[in-house]
């Protein structure tokens, strides 16, 4: 035979305790672990931010500095060049008298009035 069953009526329950309450107050996990995780790879990428932004900016003052080299380097022949060049005393030579300068015991001539070359 089946227990019998107190027929009592029963008390009402308090707002919180009805099914619909309890529904609304019950901790949805998944919802909460879904949160957490988009939490956690927000903070992750934040924390990547900073690095990134100083490997772009390493990399362009890299760019740089290496244009600059470049540069450098070219002058640096050409400054080698031209002191290869003015070793050679023909060299000297042509560049004093292009400054207008004469040797010792020399008489300089300045032919003025000519036309021009145009």
């Amino acid at each position: 035979m089946p227990p019998r069953r107190d027929r009592r009526r029963a008390e009402p329950r308090p707002p919180a305790q009805t099914a619909i309450g309890a529904a609304a107050m019950r901790v949805r996990w998944d919802r909460v672990g879904r949160v957490a995780l988009l939490l956690l790879l927000v903070a992750v990428v934040a924390l990547y931010v900073q690095p990134a932004r100083s490997y772009v900016s390493t990399w362009r003052d890299s760019n740089a500095k290496q244009a600059e080299l470049e540069r450098l380097e070219r002058e640096h022949e050409a400054l080698v060049e031209r002191t290869r060049e003015l070793k050679d005393p023909r060299t000297v030579e042509t560049e004093a008298r292009r400054l207008g300068m004469v040797r010792p015991g020399e008489r300089p001539y300045v032919v003025s009035g000519l036309p021009d070359d145009e």
